[in-house]
């Protein structure tokens, strides 16, 4: 399809996948889903002192881990750099381009010369129309695009509408260094061009490039992509989002314990709106998702908002899927191992699963199931937090050892005759259900806090939870 749209993400591997830029590969993601094109990816890795395998791989890892996959395989704009300089050597022959000699010392001068004008620092100009006979010797000279001085650069923004930029406020911009390496304005276009992207979607910050990268597209008269220059994601603070606030990387938000579809719904919500709905699976993002609706206005990131979203995802998600993000949380944490061994033991993970239905009903995240859940495999005798501890007092213990022998008559090992059974006891002693229940949870869990007492039960089983009891009756 000759008029297929085609979007890009291209992250600089300098870092891990920031969250904001995780946002982006999101919206072009969806934008060229909902219009079935492709998105490619594009490493732009030509800052080689900066660029590390590690770092690519951490993207990578990351989108993948987001669920956002790309057409092909990834471009390194690296390798392109032969093809950034045939380009310049066609601009050079077209007359679009110039080699400018001015030397460090001479371009400093210029800026000064304009600061005490009280205009832009910016090059004079002074190689444009100078003859190559007048080349000074021993100096390699960078390329320069020889840009409009009249009229005015439009772009027209599919979010920030109508940017008109006058000629006169855009210099003539490097793009060959005098070491012979294309500079980040050149090897963009040049890549967007021969990748055949039609829509350019980034952050807003890149809104200062457009119009110069518009005018290589144009002197190279090739066709310029649409563009869409979306809001920045500010901390809570209102200022750009950054580590002061948080984890800003994507595999953080993962050994956080979020969820890679509360990040999604969460991401395409900071900027994107479909009217008061919050809640969106991906096939509802593929078929609402457009750039009509994304606002101007800067989206502050709320981790209240991201921790309420991903405990409703936690709850409504399959028990078995839930596990597998589990597992994936467990290994990108301090101490994850030694639960993935337990998980790997006997009939553990089927224990596990069993009790995934009550551990996800209070857990925001999946360190706080973790925790939850921790009773599971925690060994006997049990350390108690300061609330257990406080629980277990001698009044408490004496229903304990009442409750040890009830449970034991109970035949079927199961939540609704267990729960009958200590109902009953309760009644029976006319105590408060919370007088009996709080001493079997801190004697089951060594917390004060856990999932519903008969579920605990029957996931720790009978054997495990009568010795448990009879621990704190010793």
């Amino acid at each position: 399809m000759a008029n297929q749209i085609v979007t890009r993400f291209a992250p600089s591997p300098t870092g891990f996948l920031h969250i904001g830029g995780a946002r982006t590969a999101l919206f072009n993601w969806l934008f060229a889903k909902h219009h079935g094109g492709k998105m490619l990816l594009r490493i732009e890795d030509t800052d080689r002192a900066r660029s590390t395998d590690e770092a690519v791989d951490a993207i990578l890892d990351g989108l993948t881990w987001l669920g956002l996959d790309w057409d092909g395989e990834p471009i390194s704009q690296f390798e392109r750099v032969a093809r950034h300089k045939e380009v310049v050597d066609q601009m050079l022959a077209n007359g679009t381009a110039y080699r400018c000699y001015s030397t460090p010392e001479e371009l400093d001068a210029m800026r000064e010369k304009a600061r005490a004008e009280g205009k832009p620092p910016r090059y004079d100009g002074t190689w444009r129309d100078r003859d190559a006979s007048e080349a000074p010797a021993g100096v390699d000279p960078v390329i320069r695009l020889k840009a409009p001085e009249d009229g005015e650069t439009v772009v027209d923004d599919m979010v920030q509408g109508r940017v008109v930029i006058p000629n006169k406020d855009l210099d003539d911009l490097v793009l060959l260094r005098s070491d012979g390496t294309p500079t980040y304005m050149l090897a963009v276009v040049v890549d967007d061009h021969d990748m055949g992207i039609t829509h350019i979607i980034r952050g807003v910050d890149h809104l200062t490039n457009a119009a110069r990268q518009t005018l290589i597209f144009q002197a190279m008269g090739w066709e310029v992509p649409k563009m869409a220059h979306i809001p920045l994601i500010h901390g809570p603070d209102g200022a750009k989002l950054s580590k002061r606030h948080g984890a800003t990387g994507a595999e953080a938000y993962r050994a956080m314990g979020y969820l890679p579809q509360a990040m999604r719904n969460y991401l395409v919500r900071l900027g994107w709106s479909h009217g008061d709905e919050e809640i969106f699976s991906l096939e509802q993002m593929v078929e609402l998702f457009n750039m009509d609706t994304v606002g101007q206005s800067a989206a502050r990131f709320d981790f209240k908002k991201l921790e309420n979203l991903n405990g409703h995802y936690m709850r409504s998600t399959d028990d078995a899927e839930l596990m597998q993000h589990w597992k994936a949380c467990l290994a990108h944490n301090e101490g994850g191992d030694a639960v993935l061994a337990w998980l790997a033991q006997g009939g553990n993970e089927a224990t596990a699963l069993s009790a995934l239905p009550g551990l996800k009903e209070r857990a925001k995240t999946l360190v706080e199931l973790t925790e939850s859940a921790s009773y599971l495999w925690r060994q006997r005798p049990l350390d108690c937090d300061e609330k257990a501890a406080k629980i277990l007092d001698g009044e408490a213990r004496a229903v304990l050892k009442d409750l040890h022998e009830v449970l034991e008559r109970t035949a079927a090992w199961e939540a609704e005759p267990l729960e009958v059974a200590v109902k009953a006891y309760a009644e029976e002693k006319e105590l408060k259900l919370g007088k009996v229940a709080q001493p079997i949870r801190a004697a089951l869990t060594g917390r004060g806090t856990s999932p519903g007492i008969y579920d605990v039960l029957v996931a720790l089983g009978r054997e495990e939870s009568l010795a448990r009891i009879a621990d704190q009756t010793a």
